[in-house]
């Protein structure tokens, strides 16, 4: 009988700088009101966002200078080995292991550029062997960390007994653009903020939660809802359509193909763990798939205690429905660019 993949552990990381909405919103005014006529219009997100603080690699006058893609990826390649390493050790941490212990790392990031990648780069300092089996993943936006763990989960499944670390780490601050006069720029700027979550990942082994199932749906001809733009300057956000009515009319059915392809229906599920992508989108999740209004607290908390941080958000998610007390059955999803959900069913471990 094979041994089911097991959660063992997550653990989380955020930079060093804390910023205010308030501050943001007053750097923006700053920055964009005498250049951009619709700013004041625009800049009613901040205060609807639903968040009250974020943290960011560098503190907020470092992004008023003229950066262009050098200096953005410096400051990745910097940020994202530091918040690597202190998510992946945490994970650690309360699984009772050291880096030399992992034999498989799954690294997710799409908010900069890295080869050698990031774990290669951490290596030494982490403490892996010489023998560890590298995995970068690069391109699944906000759903890389739903993705992400599908990914590790397979690959624990595959190989019992050998330990897989999977690691998300985005700096999505680093997008923030001075020459954008953009809604997308605007919006961005509003939501987005610096994190990494890591899991341990184990088949055989008592953990947190069974991973029982995992899948993904991909809209076609929806390549232009969200994305990056790549110049000189560095990454540039896309938004160019409206996600929460796209998703409040069509994640329903798509989350039900994926379950049907597992023999379970949406009735089955006791908890679902979103992606929090921004208030509308988490009330539009509550509509499209019949919870009260409310239900998704935890996704709330996160963003307003986080932000947008992408991949990793889903995860910060899901350490708070874990800390709360795991229901039976939690499938956690996430929507991302492709355009696409990616959804995960974990079973409480017993």
């Amino acid at each position: 009988m094979a041994q089911a993949t097991k959660l063992i552990s997550i653990g989380t990381a955020v930079p060093s700088h804390m910023i205010e909405q308030r501050d943001a919103a007053a750097v923006a005014h700053r920055a964009f009101s005498d250049r951009f006529k619709d700013f004041d219009r625009l800049a009613k997100v901040f205060e609807s966002s639903g968040i009250r603080r974020r943290y960011a690699i560098r503190p907020l006058e470092w992004y008023l200078e003229p950066l262009g893609w050098p200096e953005r990826n410096a400051a990745y390649i910097e940020g994202a080995c530091s918040l690597f390493v202190s998510a992946a050790q945490q994970a650690l941490e309360k699984a009772d292991l050291r880096g030399e212990d992992v034999d498989i790392v799954v690294t997710v990031s799409s908010t900069g550029i890295a080869t050698p990648s990031l774990e290669a780069r951490v290596a030494h300092q982490m403490g892996f062997r010489e023998d560890i089996e590298r995995v970068p993943v690069f391109g699944l936006g906000c759903a890389g960390g739903v993705s992400g763990f599908s990914i590790a989960s397979r690959f624990a499944a595959a190989r019992p007994g050998k330990i897989v670390l999977l690691v998300a780490v985005e700096l999505c601050t680093l997008a923030f653009r001075l020459d954008q006069l953009t809604k997308a720029n605007i919006v961005a700027t509003a939501l987005f903020g610096d994190g990494a979550a890591a899991c341990i990942l184990k088949a055989g082994d008592a953990g947190i939660a069974n991973i029982e199932m995992s899948g993904q749906h991909t809209w076609p001809d929806t390549l232009d809802i969200m994305g990056w733009s790549v110049d000189k300057q560095g990454f540039g956000v896309i938004f160019d359509r409206a996600i929460p009515p796209f998703a409040e009319e069509r994640i329903a059915p798509a989350i039900s193909g994926i379950l049907n392809r597992a023999d379970l229906g949406m009735t089955d599920i006791d908890r679902f763990a979103c992606h929090p992508g921004g208030t509308k989108v988490i009330a539009a999740l509550e509509t499209a798939l019949s919870l009260g209004q409310g239900s998704l607290d935890h996704e709330r908390d996160v963003l307003s205690d986080y932000g947008n941080m992408s991949a990793p958000t889903a995860l910060f998610v899901l350490d708070r429905v874990v800390q709360a007390g795991l229901p039976s059955r939690t499938l956690l999803t996430a929507l991302g660019p492709g355009f696409s959900v990616s959804c995960v069913s974990l079973q409480r471990a017993a």
